[in-house]
């Protein structure tokens, strides 16, 4: 792969890794850590690399809540941040984001961009409520989508 260059230094995988994306500090020290570097040397190249500003984990986690926003409940996002080795300060400051945002609105409209109608039958229904639930919908608001959905599909069928 690299044959005749020399090895990388712990600082420059690092780099290498934090230049393809972002990562939550826990989540880069395990994974610097899988490549057998000495843990006390991994904590401090991280503490160099979080005070030059290269890592962060406020802005991570406010990445994640972006990306994530539009296809996930705010349960599975804080949980998805928790699975990263993010702080629980750095997690209520990115969900902060998301204050404003109403669970129902968010799981129609991911709905509505999946599904678009009415399951037909029972298995279509499970169907839905589990990609609703896969995406950290509570049952309560899954079901809720698809009620308000069949009730809103009713007026269109009686017209036609």
């Amino acid at each position: 792969m690299r044959t005749g260059k020399a090895p990388r230094t712990l600082k420059q995988r690092a780099i290498a890794l934090l230049a393809r994306r972002d990562y939550a500090r826990a989540e880069l020290a395990a994974r610097l850590a899988r490549s057998g570097a000495d843990p006390s040397e991994v904590e401090a190249t991280l503490d160099e690399l979080q005070h030059a500003g290269y890592l962060c984990d406020a802005r991570f986690a406010s990445s994640v809540v972006r990306q994530k926003a539009s296809s996930f409940s705010k349960r599975a996002i804080v949980h998805a941040l928790k699975e990263k080795g993010v702080d629980r300060e750095a997690t209520d400051a990115a969900m902060a984001q998301l204050q404003d945002l109403d669970e129902l609105a968010a799981a129609t409209a991911l709905w509505q961009r999946r599904f678009g109608s009415p399951p037909a039958d029972e298995r279509d229904k499970a169907r839905q409520v589990r990609f609703l639930l896969s995406r950290g919908y509570s049952h309560g608001i899954a079901f809720r989508v698809l009620r308000e959905a069949a009730a809103a599909a009713m007026p269109q069928a009686d017209q036609g």
